[in-house]
């Protein structure tokens, strides 16, 4: 058996990591000559400004009485520079936000899991290409551009880590630290020589990189005063270091300014996915170089802000965020970044037609140096046979778009040249992504064989060894030996050609695993044929009845990660359950329970994603009902007799309720203390980590009865979840719970029902004592239901207060309780426990009807493997790296989730096991009872 879990975690892992491989892996190459521009630059240094979180519409909008939020930003877009929306994609953090900004690429996916901190990937970027760099602001965001660069011309002044406390009075001081720094730099450069003569140099940018407008989005969300407010400040200070700089320079205009943000914010106060609140980010260019604003009459965008920002009779000019780096490296006259692949956005320059068209071939060129990079790359390592070139950009192509280019740059045709070079530059973007999407066809049909594979063998080792349906077949040495042969003969020559062709190790793991797996599929051929002859015409209307509700069951699973509402449907069929079985007619009361704890829980599917509104009042009410039903249960216990229980056991639970009861006051007074921006109070936070700590130990002291154990789970889980709650999401572990509790019951007659076997006493039920194995009974057609259950129930537990799946659904107002500086990694471990703990009630639960019902843990967890790959075949499909950022990310996390909740699942039935069955022994003062 640990061999078979062992090979399913392994092939499991291959599946999970197979499509990063697949669909996303790092775009980059290396090896690219720089390009530059070869005429003089209209601008010798440039001032970039980043508020990180600035949404468009919060900066271009006016105020409720018609004034401009940023007066000193509205009046450079009406008089003085340029403007737009930056069209940022997804993950919208802030690190792939400045790589594209400064960088000129899209990180891609995975990038996001190598965290925020330092340069996991080598890239150029207009820093490094700068003569020299001095940048202020958070220390996220600068050591990273610092770290890639060559040499040491790249300063940084980061503030300390521990500024950035989302509970802080006022977040607006982080970008006052930036101003104040700047303003004292300039000051003391005038007595430093050295200084003096490096910042008077060309090709020369200050980089000023202001935290605040996203601190306090998070904190307060974007439609607050205090968000309100930092613009107002950021406008402010953009307007005196403008003003600083012209003066240091004698108004030699010879800067360019440009403001823009890396992403925008959501209006619950969170951002990562793809929501327009989310990529639509502001852009303003002025100064040297930078065209004047433009009037129009009429100009035509699909949404409507033109006329709510009262800007529609100023050409508005949307771009890419990569094409940022692009225009800043044209206007200081720096080569292009190796990797950018941003488009330079002409209409922002106002310089001579010889200089854009010579800008634009610069781009092109450079752009078809990474599409011959990797071009020669996918070349090496596919066989000269094999390889399908990219038609459109043969190598005679290439020569004839450069020479056409050429030609009418000297004729002085500009216009076409420009046109020319936009068409190149789209080819070779084409081209790039073509080679970098060569082998996916490929390595997809294997990783799809595998799956195939894999769950048919499960079912087959089901039919196998935990049912009555085939008889044991003798099997034939000859034949066994031959499979072998040809499948290890087959292994080889896959092998062999992934060799000449110079492959990633990860490549022999996709295209081998195939082999082995329908190996062993092959092998069981005779249990196939037995179930055709005898089993299938016996029952062939029932057999396919059963596969039809069995994937009617499975696709509404599917649909549910779309849409949760589908939930709702599966919970209000679950509800008639006990009347289309006749079960009600032998347990009233139970079947009427379950019914009504159904329809509660449906509910739950159907109120907005959690986080949006933070609701206090209603943890405080789920923490007091808990002690309420903690009292009654207590109450039921004192007077139930049982003659194995020892009263001792029962001081565990007041101290569970004395916990559950300091969470719900911690909550209260943390969120109060907030409120009027005291901070999180030390003593809080000290008792919201100890209560962390000390609830899995609690638990393990209580008795190991049936639902002395359960309720016990409850108590300690709930006193944690609680800390974590802001909303109504608190009295979703209690219905959940109420549910579980019932389904223990109602399996209990479910088995009476069908005559599988006697029903043991719950009551005195005790989860330790050994099961014996002659006791395990052989599955039923009854058990695929109740692992289709507790699936469900899972998926429940996972979107039933909201949508994981996409990054911003999460509120960092949940971790408040124990920690208000920003920590990515900590912030992202305590909303995971969140998550989790709903998966631990349903799981522990789970483990109780294998136990209850007779059944090996291994059987019934086979059929639930089954059901979840076949749900993760559907997503592995369904994964696209094209289309909308939202519709990406949304495909990744669907598939990287049924995956990873197999493989979760694996884990929590151990977790359950040991929740249910270990017991830590504590020193008595009175004589032991007999167990």
């Amino acid at each position: 058996i640990p061999v078979f879990i062992l090979a399913g975690l392994l092939v499991h892992c291959v599946f999970l990591v197979s499509i990063f491989d697949i669909y996303f892996s790092s775009p980059l190459v290396h090896g690219m000559s720089p390009q530059q521009t070869p005429l003089p630059p209209p601008a010798k240094r440039l001032v970039l400004f980043v508020a990180d979180g600035l949404r468009a519409d919060s900066l271009y909008e006016l105020d409720s009485n018609g004034t401009p939020r940023a007066p000193f930003l509205r009046g450079i877009l009406e008089n003085n520079g340029s403007w737009g929306i930056s069209h940022t994609r997804v993950p919208t953090e802030s690190r792939p936000g400045h790589v594209a900004l400064i960088a000129g690429f899209y990180e891609d996916v995975s990038a996001v899991a190598k965290g925020w901190k330092e340069n996991p990937v080598e890239f150029d970027s207009v820093f490094n290409e700068s003569k020299y760099t001095w940048s202020w602001g958070s220390p996220d965001i600068l050591p990273m551009f610092a770290k890639g660069a060559t040499g040491d011309h790249v300063y940084t002044f980061c503030y300390e880590a521990e500024s950035e406390d989302f509970g802080a009075e006022d977040a607006a001081k982080l970008d006052i630290w930036v101003f104040d720094h700047v303003k004292s730099f300039f000051n003391s450069s005038r007595s430093n020589q050295t200084l003096f003569s490096a910042l008077n140099e060309e090709k020369v940018v200050l980089f000023l990189h202001l935290l605040g407008i996203d601190t306090n989005g998070h904190a307060h969300r974007p439609n607050s005063r205090e968000y309100q407010e930092n613009i107002k400040q950021v406008d402010e200070g953009v307007k005196e270091i403008a003003s600083l700089i012209d003066n240091f320079y004698g108004n030699d205009g010879k800067t360019a300014f440009i403001l823009t943000s890396d992403h925008g914010m959501t209006d619950w106060g969170s951002h990562g996915a793809g929501h327009p609140s989310e990529t639509l980010t502001p852009l303003i260019v002025w100064g040297a170089g930078v065209n004047y604003p433009q009037k129009v009459t009429s100009q035509f965008f699909e949404d409507n802000f033109l006329k709510e920002w009262k800007l529609e009779n100023l050409k508005r000019l949307d771009v890419n965020q990569a094409d940022i780096a692009p225009l800043m490296a044209s206007l200081i006259g720096v080569p292009f970044p190796l990797n950018s692949v941003g488009t330079l956005p002409l209409e922002y320059l106002n310089t001579s037609a010889l200089f854009k068209a010579e800008s634009m071939f610069t781009n092109a060129v450079q752009i078809l140096e990474q599409f011959k990079v990797k071009m020669s790359q996918k070349k090496e390592t596919t066989l000269s046979i094999l390889f399908t070139p990219f038609k459109p950009l043969s190598a005679s192509e290439q020569i004839n778009f450069l020479g056409k280019i050429r030609l009418y740059i000297q004729q002085q045709k500009y216009d076409e040249a420009v046109s020319l070079c936009k068409t190149l530059i789209s080819l070779a973007l084409e081209g790039l992504s073509y080679y970098h999407t060569y082998d996916r066809l490929f390595l997809g049909l294997s990783i799809a064989a595998s799956f195939v594979g894999w769950t048919t063998y499960v079912i087959l080792v089901i039919i196998k060894a935990h049912t009555n349906l085939t008889k044991t077949v003798p099997a034939n040495k000859k034949k066994s030996t031959v499979l072998f042969y040809g499948f290890a003969s087959a292994g080889m020559i896959i092998a062999f050609f992934l060799l000449i062709q110079t492959c990633p190790w990860t490549y022999y793991i996709y295209c081998l695993l195939p082999v082995p797996v329908w190996y062993a599929v092959v092998k069981e051929i005779p249990v196939i044929q037995d179930l055709a002859t005898n089993v299938l015409p016996l029952h062939i209307g029932q057999s396919i009845g059963f596969l039809l509700v069995c994937i009617l069951g499975i696709e509404i699973l599917v649909f549910s990660f779309f849409y949760r509402s589908a939930l709702t449907v599966g919970l209000l069929v679950f509800a008639g359950w006990p009347v289309i079985t006749q079960l009600w007619i032998q347990a009233k009361t139970k079947a009427l329970i379950w019914t009504l704890l159904c329809v509660l829980l449906a509910i739950f599917p159907l109120m907005p994603v959690v986080g949006r509104e933070p609701n206090i009042p209603l943890v405080i009410a789920a923490g007091l009902l808990t002690l309420l039903i903690s009292f009654f249960s207590l109450a039921s216990l004192c007077k139930s007799e049982n003659k194995y229980r020892d009263n001792e056991d029962l001081k565990v639970y007041f101290y569970q309720m004395f916990s559950v009861a300091l969470s719900t006051y911690v909550v209260g007074s943390t969120h109060n203390s907030l409120k009027i921006k005291q901070g999180l109070p030390v003593m809080n936070q000290i008792i919201s980590w100890m209560t962390l700590v000390s609830s899995p130990v609690l638990l393990l002291l209580s008795p190991t009865f049936l639902f002395e154990r359960l309720f016990s789970i409850l108590l300690s889980l709930m006193s944690t979840y609680l800390l974590l709650s802001t909303g109504y999401e608190a009295l979703f572990p209690l219905a959940l719970f109420g549910l579980m509790f019932v389904w223990i019951n109602m399996e209990q007659e479910a088995l009476q029902h069908y005559g599988l076997s006697l029903k043991p006493k719950l009551a005195v039920f005790n989860f330790t004592c050994t099961r014996d194995i002659t006791q395990f009974r052989q599955l039923h057609l009854d058990d695929v239901r109740r692992s289709f259950f507790f699936v469900f129930f899972i998926v429940t537990a996972f979107f039933g207060t909201g949508n994981i799946a996409s990054i911003n659904s999460f509120d960092p107002a949940s971790v408040y309780c124990f920690l208000t500086v920003f920590s990515p990694f900590m912030m992202g471990g305590l909303l995971l426990l969140k998550v989790a703990i709903p998966f631990v009630l349903v799981s522990c639960a789970f483990e109780a009807v294998q136990v209850t019902t007779q059944l090996s843990s291994k059987s019934l967890f086979l059929i639930v493997l089954v059901i979840s790959d076949i749900m993760a075949l559907h997503f592995f499909f369904l994964v696209k790296d094209y289309g909308s950022w939202l519709d990406i990310g949304t495909s990744i996390s669907h598939y990287v989730l049924v995956m990873s909740l197999t493989i979760f699942m694996m884990v929590m039935n151990g977790l359950a096991q040991l929740l249910t069955t270990q017991r830590l022994g504590l020193p008595r003062r009175n004589k032991h009872h007999s167990m």
